[in-house]
């Protein structure tokens, strides 16, 4: 059986981010690592974006905003982002971005098989595929089981579910400058909906149509959405280049606690979502340093965990629209309308201190939010 002293199950976002930090740690050069996948990552199967004020993975951005619209039935307000910049990454653009870099490390293997079955023997790990064995002192899990989380109830789960299509019109009737950062003047139906518009030049976007709820839709009802909203748009002359569809878990479920002494589970599959929000890539940064660092002085994985107020305030969030999901649009627009951009921002990128924290929350309705925290009481 072939022995590997790290193996990732599975090759996403926060498996190559991770292999990524190592890398340029400098510290794992002695150390052997396979990633297995069945996925071969070839194509763009998503768009990651994210509010950021650096230079992060700046050679990979393939678009970014200074400002964009927030929206609702009511009202239509221009937020301006700055010093943040709103970007794009592509991921086909990641992918190949940081395959590169590892393709010039000799002591990293990948692997096109898909695993069945790892464990943890204390001693060593078992890591299977369909058609073959491994051994290795450390798994990164990136695989998701979710129905760990849907067969508890301590934990309230919401889900991000979204069809986007990149659409061309014959007409210039974008303004590539500015995006449409939420857009609740769409039907709510009693859920959390709206439309994502990311304009790439004067007659290129992506368009999405987002939920956050409990339960997908048929896909002829996304579909449907992006069609009339394209049309209300004052569009009628134009073809799809692409489409991309996901499903994120929104969810405080303590992921950690299914770690073990040499298993991590990390990505979605270790709750490194933003809970509230659904995003992803600068959470998974963020983690990715942290669980490197990690690495260089400890060795038991059931100790890589953090429990911190911003855990505390996504999970009143989640317990809010979970338990009146037609808020949503309610919730976004206080803070959206009345509040700095800014500092939303940073408040979502987990950075604010309390005072500064206050500030974004006084924003919110009170009443639910209340309501949220005594029925949390009774929970924990």
């Amino acid at each position: 059986m072939q022995h590997y002293h790290y193996i990732f199950t599975g090759s996403g976002l926060s498996a190559l981010m991770t292999v990524y930090e190592m890398i340029l740690s400098g510290k794992f050069q002695d150390k052997s690592f396979l990633l297995i996948d069945e996925n071969l990552k070839k194509y763009n199967d998503r768009t990651w974006c994210f509010w950021d004020n650096s230079t992060l993975f700046e050679a990979i951005i393939s678009k970014t905003w200074n400002k964009a619209f927030f929206s609702n039935t009511t009202t239509k307000t221009q937020l301006n982002f700055s010093p943040y910049q709103y970007k794009m990454i592509k991921a086909i653009d990641f992918y190949n971005y940081v395959f590169n870099t590892i393709s010039k490390q000799k002591n990293i293997t990948f692997i096109n098989e898909k695993v069945t079955h790892f464990e943890d023997l204390n001693s060593h790990c078992i890591v299977r595929t369909e058609k073959s064995s491994f051994e290795c002192k450390k798994v990164f899990n990136s695989i998701l089981d979710i129905e760990i989380v849907k067969s508890q109830t301590k934990f309230p789960l919401l889900q991000q579910h979204f069809i986007g299509w990149f659409i061309k019109s014959k007409e210039p009737v974008f303004d590539s400058s500015c995006a449409t950062f939420m857009d609740f003047s769409i039907s709510q139906k009693g859920n959390t909906r709206f439309m994502y518009v990311l304009p790439t030049s004067s007659t290129e976007a992506l368009i999405e149509y987002t939920l956050f709820s409990k339960d997908l839709l048929p896909k002829e009802e996304y579909e449907n959405g992006i069609v009339n909203y394209i049309k209300n748009l004052g569009i009628n002359d134009y073809h799809i280049i692409e489409k991309e569809q996901g499903n994120i878990p929104m969810t405080c479920y303590e992921f950690w606690k299914q770690n073990t002494k040499n298993i991590v589970n990390i990505g979605s599959a270790g709750g490194w979502t933003k809970a509230s929000t659904g995003f992803t890539f600068k959470n998974v940064t963020k983690k990715s340093k942290a669980l490197t660092q990690f690495l260089t002085h400890e060795v038991d994985f059931r100790k890589f965990h953090k429990k911190d107020k911003f855990w505390l305030y996504d999970l009143l969030f989640i317990e809010v629209l979970f338990k009146n999901n037609n808020l949503g649009s309610t919730v976004f627009s206080s803070l959206f309308k009345k509040g700095n951009p800014n500092l939303i921002f940073k408040f979502l990128d987990e950075e604010t201190n309390y005072w500064e924290d206050l500030k974004v929350i006084l924003k919110c309705p009170k009443t639910p939010f209340i309501k949220a925290l005594i029925r949390r009481v009774f929970k924990f």
